[in-house]
């Protein structure tokens, strides 16, 4: 029995972890969003970029360069129908939908669902990784929070991130030249991995809610330094970055060695998942390193720009493994999905919003799950009827669609059926607030 409560609660501390880095990513989706958002000509380029980049490609073909880029023997369709973009924005709708919502998790869906409705899971993750590098670059904030930029921290970290990244890209390549159906299985192997902590915390945490327990995410103050970053801070090894003097009479200081490391860690996570990183970057940073909150912001945007930037283009996009326009659809659903989802959450309960998140993270743990007896089936892994198969890996995408397609129904319906309650409300506050400055 100890060896059970043993194993629940590193189960349950995994998934605390876990439920906290995916609400820090989820912060970074809500903010670039409100920044993209706020300037139309960042738009009108994210609606134009996939055209200018087929005739950019077309270019470079006849210029003489690799047709894998773009031509003909290309490995990325060469070109997208209505249907397929529509497609990808109204993925990217549901994504930014249950990220507004809930504060987490979103963008998770994103690389199953892709793989769900038939895109190699290695361009799932190419593509999703290069619309975060889309959104990291038009949506970025840097201008505003350059001071908070440790320049040697952020150089060392970015040299681990993009050496993480190349090991995670060939690994991903090295999988799919060997079986496209193992890469498959590989990928999905990985998300049954993190969707299913992720889901059954959340479900658990759900449980605790409805019995009145202490539940969620325990948070301690971000610029406390833990006894395992002072360890680190100690060890006498060189050479060394200074830090934080801001913060501390004479700064903090650190190897290099454990930057890299924590640095080639988010780099290789990033180009397996498809994911930014940014919500690996903060724990490791303020919690591993005894980094401030305030260099940490800085710094985190800068390797989110640098690690996708060079994992989305140089691992995936050269090779052909980045699907441009279905890249450029989800951006723009996330864009809208995840403002509505935030005003939704002025809307509806707590324990409600946590019943979703739930069922829609563990949608996605069975639709992976399912689709795990086909691929290791086509690899000669184990033996099953190829018709079995097939309705294994059916039944795993219909729980999918349906009950991601209902939260993000019922978000959209409660967000008309209430929108114009909030903006009546807020027009009230700021006249009462306007009136008071009068007197």
């Amino acid at each position: 029995m100890s060896i059970l409560r043993r194993v629940a609660g590193g189960g349950l501390a995994a998934g605390e972890f876990l439920t906290a880095l995916s609400r820090k990513q989820a912060q970074w989706e809500l903010e670039m969003s409100r920044v993209i958002l706020g300037q139309r000509w960042k738009l009108l380029l994210i609606a134009m970029f996939p055209v200018l980049l087929g005739l950019g490609m077309e270019v470079a073909v006849a210029a003489g360069l690799p047709e894998h880029i773009g031509g003909h023997k290309a490995y990325m369709p060469s070109f997208a129908t209505t249907e397929m973009f529509i497609g990808s924005v109204f993925v990217g709708v549901m994504a930014g939908l249950i990220t507004g919502v809930i504060g987490a998790g979103g963008g998770y869906v994103l690389t199953p669902a892709l793989m769900s409705i038939g895109v190699k899971g290695i361009m799932a993750v190419g593509t999703d990784q290069f619309h975060l590098f889309a959104k990291a670059i038009m949506g970025t904030v840097i201008h505003r929070k350059m001071g908070n930029v440790n320049f040697w921290i952020a150089v060392w970290f970015v040299l681990g991130s993009v050496t993480g990244a190349s090991v995670g890209g060939v690994l991903n390549r090295a999988i799919y030249q060997k079986s496209p159906a193992l890469s498959d299985a590989f990928i999905s192997a990985v998300y049954v991995f993190m969707l299913g902590i992720l889901g059954f915390y959340a479900l658990a945490d759900w449980l605790r809610m409805r019995k009145g327990t202490a539940g969620g995410a325990r948070t301690s103050g971000t610029d406390t330094t833990t006894n395992f970053a002072r360890w680190l801070q100690s060890l006498p090894l060189k050479p060394r970055v200074k830090f934080d003097e801001h913060i501390v009479p004479g700064g903090r200081s650190i190897a290099v060695y454990p930057i890299i490391i924590c640095g080639f860690i988010v780099g290789f996570v990033a180009a397996i998942m498809g994911v930014g990183g940014g919500f690996l970057t903060f724990p490791m940073m303020v919690y591993g390193l005894g980094v401030s909150t305030f260099t940490t912001v800085g710094t985190d945007i800068l390797q989110i720009i640098f690690t996708t930037g060079y994992s989305s283009i140089t691992q995936y996009a050269i090779y052909g493994y980045v699907f441009y326009t279905v890249a450029m659809g989800m951006l723009l659903g996330s864009l809208v999905g995840v403002q509505m989802g935030a005003l939704v959450t002025r809307m509806v309960k707590g324990i409600t919003i946590r019943a979703f998140y739930a069922l829609t993270i563990l949608a996605g743990f069975v639709n992976r799950i399912c689709a795990l007896p086909g691929k290791l089936n086509e690899v000669g892994w184990i033996s099953m009827n190829k018709a079995t198969a097939a309705m294994i890996n059916s039944v795993g995408t219909v729980i999918f669609f349906a009950l991601v397609g209902i939260f993000s129904v019922w978000i959209l319906a409660v967000f008309f059926k209430g929108a114009g309650k909030i903006r009546e409300a807020e027009r009230q506050a700021l006249t009462a607030g306007g009136t008071g400055v009068g007197h």
